[in-house]
């Protein structure tokens, strides 16, 4: 069941399954937190596990913009003041694996384990160059658009860069398969069309990536860390992820084979296990 939190000016929408230590799930960008289907229910058999909407998306507030990283981490903060939560485990993908970084940088003190995937420390080029993150947020923008009219050709043209070519196929081929059990094609479209992203919340969310940079502050990060890439990310290639683990103190990387930018859909089974494991551990 849904449920609202008066969290750092606005209301943020969540969701809480299970029983047992806490649980964040930090969706990325232009998502919201039903992203999460393929980890939502299978951690909550282990877990307490809270799944939210990032102010801008989903069911919660969408102020104007634009947004920060420090913004995105405040709000955390208050959901789990307002939840009464002192610790958490906190698990981010895409953008949200950044938001995760600059939640363990300011406060470190509030997370037992951290799992960052299929993200980067920063979309920014050398010397400051935001071509990629321009680039990214037209594309994004376009998607929008495209959802507007046609929600199943947005998903595929989407799909393209964020799934993995031969998992692809297997969509393709049955969209109603409902694979793992847990999630299909047509369950992912559908979504799509509920509380859509809207060009002003693509803008405010591009504004947060644009001035991230967290490559000179990472081997400040104490807490135990989970590094997650995949091998065929065209989104946030793997190279990133592998300079993260350069530089974060205590992190164990793992590379989940032959999956896309979209790997915790594509290999749900492997990566639930992975982040059951390692916070177990």
């Amino acid at each position: 069941m849904i449920s609202f939190a008066n969290v750092n000016g606005i209301k943020i929408c969540y969701e809480i399954q299970g029983r047992g230590d806490s649980v964040l799930l930090v969706h990325g960008f232009g998502s919201k937190k039903e992203t999460w289907q393929a980890q939502f229910g299978p951690l909550s058999n282990h877990f307490k596990v809270i799944r939210f909407d990032n102010r801008g998306a989903g069911k919660s507030d969408r102020p104007n913009g634009p947004y920060s990283l420090s913004i995105f981490a405040d709000d955390i903060r208050d959901l789990m003041d307002f939840l009464k939560i002192e610790k958490a485990h906190v698990i981010g993908w895409s953008l949200g694996g950044m938001i995760v970084q600059e939640f363990l940088l300011r406060y470190p003190e509030r997370v037992c384990k951290a799992v960052l995937i299929n993200t980067s420390y920063t979309v920014i080029g050398d010397k400051g160059d935001t071509k990629f993150a321009e680039m990214y947020k037209n594309m994004r923008l376009k998607e929008v658009e495209l959802n507007k009219k046609d929600p199943e050709a947005s998903f595929w043209k989407a799909a393209k860069v964020n799934y993995y070519h031969e998992f692809r196929k297997k969509m393709e081929a049955n969209p109603k398969k409902k694979f793992f059990g847990l999630w299909s094609v047509e369950d992912v479209v559908k979504e799509r069309t509920i509380d859509p992203q809207t060009p002003k919340d693509i803008e405010n969310q591009a504004k947060a990536l644009e001035n991230f940079y967290s490559l000179d502050r990472l081997h400040q990060i104490k807490n135990p860390v989970l590094l997650l890439t995949a091998s065929h990310d065209k989104v946030l290639p793997k190279t990133l992820t592998i300079e993260m683990h350069k530089i974060i103190p205590n992190n164990e990387l793992k590379i989940i084979e032959k999956a896309g930018h979209a790997s915790p859909r594509e290999k749900a089974p492997e990566i639930n296990k992975i982040i059951v494991d390692f916070l177990k551990k």
